[in-house]
């Protein structure tokens, strides 16, 4: 399939929340004490919340800059593209990087709104959350219907809150709720606890996902404190990995059968060798463990409950039948630094090519694993005709997706690289 003709539904992107996010949605008498922007002496715009001061990290608003220019460096609103806060330009560069469909996971608050959740008022704490969804819901989403997979953020310090706010979402119309990969390093119960009892039957009850972001444990693959930060980054899929085993041999998915997980941004490339371990481990073990499947292997089990999501993997796409094709999704992860916007199209079909995926797999692949998953059907809203990359980028016109420096001159001597310990203590998600 050409690049041109596919019709692509992203289950991975970001967004950096705009200065007005709470100005219309937070209640009066928590005006004052909701998130504002702030604007550093260095020139940086910083979140400032709680006591908390959360920077826009440059990596995760990087799309359309040079790769030289990518780093952790706190940078402002107008270091970094339009399209990465501003729902009007984001459409823009959809149309231009041949993107029908995108679900935006947050920055600022962190990948499950940890943030939020260590406010010791959890009044105000609950107000936010709420706030943030209905900003979400409403006006990032809701601006340009059939664009967006809305998602919400949990109330994480309450299962019982959580649910509530779960089924408030799903009278709005999400199918999607972010959270973390590991609770208990939050210093909340574990997966194995009875304590989310509520908000998984929730989910379960209103067919919504539970979105689990690869770094959402608040934790990083840090393996020494001087190593560099390649490391990490070649171990990031491993958090996921941990997740997807903690929740497959859990009581969550034998209590509630009606629960589904995505894995996100986690990769596929791993999920054959993890199928053959987890069956393998329970032929050898389940006997004295106490593990129970009924007729069926762990293998099966995960592809019934598991949403595996990849950017590119040349390797998961050769392997896409040990996987599961239904289980397949693909991810653009715009503005981050693994994303290959604006020419994401053409790597897919170049990837899918020469792995042999057919136009059937690949139409599941890029856009109708998305749309079961997650209840989502933008050609409810355009004809499917004027859904493909080609129709999309004809629509943006000369809307200029060109490479060029953001930087103003803030980080000309930047140190090269950073050792993961400094990494670590500057780590948002």
């Amino acid at each position: 399939m050409r690049a041109e003709d596919l019709i692509l539904v992203s289950v991975d992107d970001h967004l950096v929340e705009p200065p007005t996010l709470f100005d219309a949605h937070i209640p009066e008498r928590y005006r004052e004490q909701a998130p504002r922007i702030r604007r550093n002496r260095d020139g940086s715009d910083v979140w400032v919340f709680n006591d908390a001061v959360i920077p826009n990290i440059g990596l995760n608003a990087v799309a359309g800059r040079p790769k030289e220019e990518y780093g952790i460096e706190p940078t402002a609103f107008d270091e970094i593209r339009p399209g990465c806060w501003d729902i009007h330009e984001r459409i823009k560069d959809m149309d231009a990087g041949g993107l029908l469909g995108s679900m935006c996971f947050p920055s600022f608050p962190g990948f499950s709104g940890r943030l939020f959740a260590a406010a010791d008022d959890k009044d105000l704490a609950l107000a936010v959350v709420r706030a943030y969804n209905d900003w979400h819901v409403d006006e990032w989403c809701g601006s340009y219907p059939g664009r967006f997979i809305p998602m919400g953020l949990p109330v994480l310090w309450d299962p019982q809150l959580a649910a509530d706010e779960v089924r408030r979402l799903a009278a709005k119309g999400v199918r999607s709720v972010t959270f973390t990969e590991n609770p208990a390093t939050l210093g909340f119960p574990s997966f194995h606890s009875e304590h989310w009892d509520p908000l998984w039957e929730a989910l379960s009850d209103e067919g919504v996902v539970l979105s689990i972001h690869l770094g959402s444990s608040g934790q990083l693959a840090v393996t020494a404190p001087d190593a560099p930060i390649d490391v990490m980054i070649t171990l990031q899929p491993m958090n996921i990995c941990q997740a997807a085993a903690d929740l497959l041999w859990s009581r969550v998915i034998k209590r509630f059968p009606g629960i589904r997980i995505a894995l996100s941004e986690g990769g596929t490339g791993w999920i054959p060798y993890f199928l053959d371990r987890l069956d393998r481990t329970y032929e050898m073990h389940h006997l004295w463990t106490g593990q129970d499947f009924g007729d069926q292997l762990p293998s099966e089990v995960f592809r019934e409950h598991f949403l595996t999501c990849f950017i590119a993997d040349p390797v998961g796409l050769k392997l896409r039948h040990d996987i599961g094709v239904d289980n397949i999704a693909w991810e653009c992860d715009y503005p981050h630094s693994d994303s290959s916007w604006p020419e994401a199209p053409e790597e897919l079909a170049a990837v899918a090519d020469a792995a042999g995926v057919t136009d059937d797999e690949l139409h599941k692949i890029g856009h109708g694993n998305a749309m079961r998953w997650y209840g989502f059907d933008p050609f409810a809203h355009r004809p499917r005709e004027r859904c493909t990359v080609g129709a999309l980028r004809a629509e943006a016109g000369d809307h200029d997706v060109s490479i060029r420096a953001y930087d103003k001159g803030r980080f000309t001597d930047k140190k090269q690289g950073i050792a993961l310990g400094e990494l670590a203590g500057k780590a948002t998600a």
